[in-house]
């Protein structure tokens, strides 16, 4: 009995140390996120794409900010602008704290969402936001980066079309790096306390 017992003490030790072992080097410390935590992955490393006044844009330019990312359409009916909303909330609710983030809506529907489009759609929830686009290679490499999902849904009449996409936002820390999976069902209060956390140096 007692052999079995340093058997299993030994074992949990092991474990911790293949814990521990996991862990990359120079990995921010862990914090108590409502959102995913998926520090360390090894996608969402890059973006160059150009937003709605027509500049050429990576995430290097928003270094020393959180860049809140998301990948939707101007036409969508729920997700789109409800995310945007409620990061229109967010920034209300970091009050000074909001000039250090940074909220990208990317589009997945470059035939549509032209820069005409896409600067009124995501300047109406916060003139601070912006959009980003490029051709059909581009956006397919951005969302291949970033993991996401979208496929076009043909419409009722003929021509028309809507799109199905991944209806969660990204979060790189001002050091660029991938550091949340935030749900669409999360509340603008629980998403300001994350990017606190991620503003404080967490």
């Amino acid at each position: 009995m007692k052999r079995r017992s340093m058997l299993l003490a030994a074992a949990a030790t092991g474990g911790a140390v293949l814990l521990s072992a996991c862990d990359r080097p120079g990995s921010p410390p862990k914090a108590n996120f409502k959102a995913t935590d998926v520090t360390g992955a090894d996608y969402g490393k890059t973006l160059a794409l150009t937003d709605h006044t027509g500049r050429a844009r990576t995430l290097a330019d928003f270094s020393g900010k959180v860049v809140v990312l998301f990948f939707g359409f101007t036409q969508c009916p729920d997700v789109c602008p409800t995310t945007l909303s409620t990061m229109s909330d967010v920034m209300k609710r970091l009050g000074p704290d909001s000039d250090r983030v940074q909220v990208i809506f990317v589009t997945v529907d470059p035939e549509r969402d032209t820069p005409a489009v896409l600067g009124p759609y995501v300047t109406a929830f916060d003139p601070r936001f912006l959009a980003l686009y490029g051709d059909k290679d581009a956006i397919n490499k951005a969302t291949r980066e970033f993991k996401v999902f979208f496929q076009k849904v043909p419409g009722k009449t003929e021509g028309t079309y809507s799109i199905d996409h991944t209806a969660a936002s990204y979060v790189l820390d001002p050091k660029g790096r991938l550091r949340l999976y935030v749900r669409h069902q999360q509340t603008g209060e629980e998403i300001a306390a994350d990017l606190k956390l991620l503003l404080s140096g967490a």
